[in-house]
C-alpha cells in the first residue's frame, strides 16, 4: 500500500467519524448516553437542549440529563375567582410565592423531582353571608419521578411516565390534610419549528365531602412557536374530569411567552384562563427555568 493510499484511507476515516460524530449530535443518530448516571454526570456537549415542565400544565417528556440539576420555578403567581352559578355569590383569592419543582438527573432516562409551594395566601369573601376567611402558609410536598420511555435523545416520538405522590404536610389549614396520588403519562412529537405536547393524567384525590377516594382524569394538548429571536409563544387546553358526586369539568385555555436567555436559562410568562364554570377564571404568572 503506497504512502498516499494511506494518507486518502485515514482522511477518510477521520472524515466519517467526524461526521457521525455530527450526525449524533443533531440527534439524526439517537446517542448511547446509558453509561451517565448522577455520579458519572453526562458531559456539557452531549446534553439535550433545556427542556421544562413548566409553564405550562403539560409537561415535557424528556428528563434532566444525568448528574445535572434544574430549578423550574415562578416568581409569583396570582389566582383569582368571582362569583358564579357554580361557586355562588363567594369571591376567592390567592397567590403563591416561589412555587418550585426542584429537579435531579439520576440515570440518563430517569430524574427525581420535588414539587412544593413556599408560601401561599388564600382569601374567601361570601358576600351573602359576609363571612371572610384567611388562610396562609406552607402549601404540601409533592415528590415525583419521571421514566422516559422513549424519544429523550433524539426521535420523531418521546413518551414518558410521571408516578407522583402529595404529602400532606401543609402549614396553616391548607390542604386537605390526605395523601393523595396518581401518573402523568406526557408525549410530544418532533414538528420541526414547532413545539408539540400531550399528556394524560390519572389522579386518586381525597373526596371534598365524607370519607374516601375518587379518581380524576386531566388531557391537554400544547403547541408553541418562535416568534421572533429568543421569544416563543404558546397556547394549551386543558381539560380535567372527576368521578365524585355533583363535580363539574374544569376547562382552561392557556397562554405565555417565553425567553431562552441563553442554553441553560429561560424566562417566561403568562396566564391560565378558565373557559368552564369550575375553572379558577384568571392564573396569571412570571418564572423561569434554570439547569446546572
Amino acid at each position: 500500500m503506497t504512502d498516499a493510499t494511506k494518507l486518502i484511507m485515514a482522511g477518510w476515516i477521520l472524515f466519517s467519524g467526524a461526521s457521525l460524530s455530527q450526525a449524533q449530535e443533531t440527534n439524526s443518530i439517537p446517542l448511547d448516553k446509558s453509561r451517565y448516571n448522577f455520579f458519572n454526570p453526562v458531559p456539557g456537549s452531549l446534553m439535550r437542549e433545556l427542556n421544562a415542565d413548566r409553564p405550562d400544565k403539560t409537561d415535557c417528556p424528556f428528563t434532566v440529563d444525568a448528574g445535572h440539576f434544574q430549578i423550574e420555578m415562578d416568581f409569583a403567581n396570582l389566582t383569582y375567582d368571582q362569583p358564579n352559578s357554580q361557586r355562588g355569590n363567594v369571591r376567592f383569592t390567592a397567590w403563591e410565592a416561589a412555587p418550585v419543582n426542584l429537579k435531579v438527573g439520576l440515570l440518563n432516562n430517569l430524574d427525581f423531582q420535588l414539587v412544593y409551594t413556599s408560601y401561599q395566601w388564600e382569601k374567601t369573601d361570601d358576600r351573602d353571608t359576609g363571612i371572610v376567611e384567611r388562610k396562609s402558609g406552607f402549601d404540601g410536598i409533592t415528590p415525583r419521578l419521571k421514566l422516559n420511555l422513549v424519544g429523550n435523545d433524539g426521535g420523531f416520538f418521546a413518551l414518558a411516565l410521571i408516578p407522583f405522590v402529595k404529602l400532606p404536610l401543609s402549614s396553616g389549614h391548607l390542604g386537605n390534610g390526605s395523601t393523595e396520588g396518581g401518573l402523568g403519562i406526557p408525549y410530544s412529537f418532533d414538528i420541526p419549528g414547532w413545539d408539540v405536547g400531550f399528556q394524560t393524567t390519572f389522579h386518586l384525590n381525597r373526596n371534598g365531602v365524607g370519607s374516601g377516594y375518587h379518581t380524576e382524569l386531566d388531557n391537554s394538548v400544547s403547541v408553541g412557536h418562535r416568534i421572533i429571536g429568543k421569544l416563543s409563544l404558546s397556547a394549551e387546553f386543558f381539560s380535567s374530569v372527576s368521578t365524585e358526586r355533583n363535580s363539574v369539568w374544569v376547562g382552561t385555555v392557556d397562554t405565555w411567552l417565553t425567553y431562552q436567555v441563553n442554553k441553560n436559562f429561560r424566562l417566561d410568562c403568562g396566564v391560565y384562563i378558565g373557559v368552564t364554570a369550575g375553572a379558577d377564571d384568571w392564573h396569571p404568572w412570571v418564572g423561569m427555568t434554570r439547569r446546572f
